[in-house]
């Protein structure tokens, strides 16, 4: 069914969206807010020197639960599920039989047999109706549509958070727990990692729907904190050279490709002690294994030479003329203001310092190969 304002799913947060005066669109079948009354670009650089508070509550959650949970999840992804500590989390990639990317997510191990996903919100319904199919036999899949999810992002966020739930500061990346957020009306029960998808330090929150407006209106009270829409949330993240599902990966993209390697352990690769075993683990395998170009192309990240956006789906080019690949995202990056994207190109071009040309409008744009991130992340790693 097409998304009109009549049919669109609402957050929770939706009527507090509408009261600072959010432009709401369409967005994985919700009403979002893509940006507030000072804009995009005043929202990205207040995330990258203080704290931005980012409703992401269009992503699904889940619990995987049953002694066998880990094993289970882990024939479903080329990743080490078994081995991840308890109270660590950890990037995933749910995988078609052909190798391609079905979604990305990040689960965590809460212990005691349970396994908590965050999946993407466009592929939610998919993603938990494949992974009832394929492990639901061997473990309980438990959607949790009651909770809402917050996240709380920059240099600032931990100064923020940690006054209402003291304890937090002591995590580091990709660490969480359960925390109490204390505000004026109420003390609020929350589960939290510290990740995001911005490059900065950051947090993100699972709350309960009731309790979601409460703990957003007592963030948004600090002074570091103010409200970010999905513009920003996309501009910070292709800055941090992440991919966005739909757009830089999908089912016609292996993690090889994409150059997601490094999220698929050893253990899991040829030679690994629980090598395969996943969905188009053949092929991966294989294109791990080689010494020569081992795919048709490669996501790589660009810079253009001249002060001139390069949007998704523009065409990439040889300087003879010759079609070698296309943009996948691409906007003007505001806080290194320069034109940036990431894309796919045929491996001879994917070294870096590598020219290219982008055609904008039927125009050559000179752009050149570079390595990503194109900011430097600042994740807090202890």
């Amino acid at each position: 069914m097409a998304a009109t304002p009549d049919n669109l799913l609402k957050v929770p947060l939706n009527d507090l969206h509408i009261e600072m005066g959010a432009r709401m669109v369409p967005f994985a079948g919700y009403s979002m807010p893509v940006q507030y009354p000072t804009g995009l670009m005043a929202e990205h650089h207040h995330t990258r020197t203080a704290a931005g508070l980012f409703d992401v509550s269009h992503m699904g959650q889940l619990r995987l639960v049953g002694a066998d949970a880990a094993a289970a999840f882990e024939t479903l992804m080329p990743v080490d599920v078994m081995d991840l500590p308890v109270g660590k989390q950890r990037y995933g990639l749910l995988l078609n039989e052909d190798g391609g990317i079905i979604d990305d997510l990040m689960f965590f191990n809460k212990g005691n047999n349970e396994i908590f996903v965050i999946v993407n919100g466009a592929c939610k319904v998919g993603d938990i109706a494949h992974i009832q199919a394929h492990i639901g036999q061997r473990c309980e899949v438990i959607p949790m549509p009651e909770m809402a999810l917050l996240a709380l992002q920059g240099p600032q966020a931990v100064t923020a958070l940690a006054r209402l739930a003291p304890g937090v500061e002591k995590l580091i990346f990709m660490t969480g727990g359960h925390f109490t957020v204390h505000t004026d009306a109420q003390p609020i029960e929350v589960f939290l990692t510290r990740s995001g998808y911005t490059g900065e330090d950051g947090f993100e929150i699972s709350v309960h729907n009731d309790h979601a407006e409460a703990l957003a209106r007592a963030l948004l009270a600090q002074p570091e904190v103010k409200p970010i829409g999905l513009g920003a949330r996309n501009s910070l993240r292709l800055e941090a050279g992440l991919c966005l599902y739909g757009h830089d990966i999908d089912t016609t993209t292996t993690p090889v490709e994409a150059g997601l390697n490094w999220a698929m352990q050893k253990v899991r690769r040829a030679e690994g002690s629980r090598a395969g075993g996943f969905p188009g683990a053949t092929k991966i395998l294989s294109q791990l294994a080689t010494n020569t170009p081992a795919t048709a192309r490669k996501r790589v990240g660009l810079i253009a030479l001249e002060r001139i956006p390069v949007r998704d789906h523009t065409e990439l080019q040889d300087l003879q003329g010759n079609k070698i690949g296309e943009v996948t995202s691409g906007l003007l990056g505001p806080t290194i203001d320069k034109p940036v994207a990431m894309g796919y190109v045929a491996p001879e071009f994917a070294a870096l310092g590598v020219k290219i040309n982008a055609i904008v409008r039927g125009k050559p744009v000179p752009m050149e190969v570079v390595a990503m991130p194109f900011v430097p992340t600042r994740y807090y790693r202890g």
